[in-house]
């Protein structure tokens, strides 16, 4: 399934080319990136794994599966062949970890987020001074790598995604919302624009997204909210925006998906 039109409409003058690698000088091989405000990648796969952490700003992964969104000091798992862009709205630093793939036999087959512990974040700017070719085995940079793949399989997954369903109807629904995520949008005013019921729409939508429309509808709302915040926008604005009717409300839903409030979050 290609990635959907409404996640893929850019501005050509913001692209950013994927570096050109036939393979990895190392089983593990970093990239650090400062990325302006809108940039993005076009369409693409790897034959490694990626894992890109932003130290600033919010980074976006978008696959034909879902978006994923993290916030400074989390990372995007994305699993070697997996067709994937990766896109910010804001400025950002970026630290990218490419891994051939028999290296984490552990790690699962899908797009994760993943909470980047203090040890892991200290391990990765370490290994960002080493050159590409460091020294193997029997050497200070080789157990280094060790220990930071070590950190890797054990760091901890948060749910800042938002799935995406198949149903081509649904699917053109859902992006209205992402697109417009103040909109005061309804499982009814949904089941009659699709032409079904609401017990089947609500049946449809957790077949397809894994998520009750009520819990995607926040999540996406909620997620739309993270690159206003890193700009430096009130949360007060911010929840209007993204269609809530107070502050607190808003504050509370993001509590309860990032385990933190606006404030905390980007004091970190």
């Amino acid at each position: 399934m290609p990635i959907t039109g409404h996640l893929a409409a850019r501005k050509p003058e913001t692209e950013r080319h994927v570096p050109s690698l036939d393979d990895l000088p190392r089983p593990l091989y970093a990239r650090a990136e400062s990325l302006g405000p809108g940039s993005w990648t076009p369409p693409h796969r790897h034959q490694w794994v990626q894992f890109s952490y932003a130290i600033s700003g919010v980074l976006g992964v978008r696959t034909p599966h879902g978006s994923f969104f993290a916030p400074p000091q989390w990372g995007v798992w994305i699993p070697a062949e997996m067709e994937h862009e990766v896109v910010t709205s804001t400025r950002a630093e970026m630290r990218s970890l490419y891994v051939r793939k028999e290296e984490c036999v552990w790690a699962t087959d899908r797009c994760r987020v993943l909470e980047v512990t203090p040890l892991a974040r200290e391990l990765i700017k370490a290994f960002c001074q080493l050159p590409a070719e460091y020294s193997e085995p029997d050497s200070a940079e080789y157990r280094l790598v060790q220990v930071l793949l070590d950190q890797l399989a054990t760091l901890p997954e948060v749910g800042f995604s938002l799935p995406l369903p198949r149903h081509a109807n649904l699917l053109r629904l859902c992006g209205e919302l992402i697109d417009m995520p103040e909109r005061a949008v309804t499982l009814n005013g949904w089941s009659a624009r699709l032409g079904m019921s609401e017990k089947t729409l609500t049946r449809l939508f957790q077949r397809e997204t894994g998520l009750s429309f009520r819990g995607w509808r926040q999540r996406a709302r909620l997620l739309s909210s993270l690159n206003a915040l890193e700009e430096g926008t009130s949360v007060t604005s911010t929840a209007l925006t993204c269609g809530y009717d107070s502050t607190s409300a808003f504050i509370a839903a993001f509590k309860g998906l990032f385990g933190t409030t606006p404030g905390e979050l980007f004091r970190q």
